[in-house]
């Protein structure tokens, strides 16, 4: 139903490859009942530590948010909860607890790929993780793959309707 992997373009940017992993993650989890979002964490070497898709539905749990789990699988990767020097790269702007984790974990840089008008913490409905009351304020790079990862969401949610 979904391609794996969209094709590249001419103009390909410096984050199209994670996000397309990332993709690729919420790809699979689009079979699922969760909603289709994927996140990864890569090391300051641009490694990746870990990746993750929603698991609200499949946990009964909701902070099973992909973010959250790559967070977590991160951090037991490094023995550490400080991500310093860190990307996380998901396919939809972050909510408020993910943001919220994303600046409690010290990442060094936040990538998403659609926005999300309704619950989008990172400049959409609030901008939490640039925050200048906030200790940490994380690099945020808006829109990479924008098209592919919300025609993902898009296609979710009409197959749901």
């Amino acid at each position: 139903m979904y391609a794996a992997v969209p094709r590249r373009s001419a103009r390909e940017g410096p984050w199209d490859a994670a996000m397309r992993r990332a993709l690729a993650a919420a790809e699979v989890a689009a079979t699922s009942d969760d909603v289709p979002v994927g996140a990864i964490v890569l090391s300051p070497d641009a490694d990746m530590l870990s990746a993750a898709v929603n698991r609200r539905e499949a946990t009964h749990d909701p902070t099973a948010h992909a973010e959250i789990i790559a967070i977590r699988a991160a951090g037991e990767r490094l023995g550490s909860w400080r991500l310093e020097g860190c990307t996380l790269v998901v396919t939809l702007e972050p909510c408020a607890m993910c943001a919220g984790a994303i600046v409690l974990s010290r990442l060094k840089r936040l990538v998403f790929g659609a926005y999300d008008a309704k619950a989008g913490a990172a400049g959409s409905l609030w901008d939490l993780v640039r925050d200048r009351r906030l200790n940490h304020r994380p690099e945020v790079v808006a829109g990479v793959l924008a098209d592919e990862a919300s025609a993902l969401l898009r296609a979710f949610f009409d197959d749901r309707r």
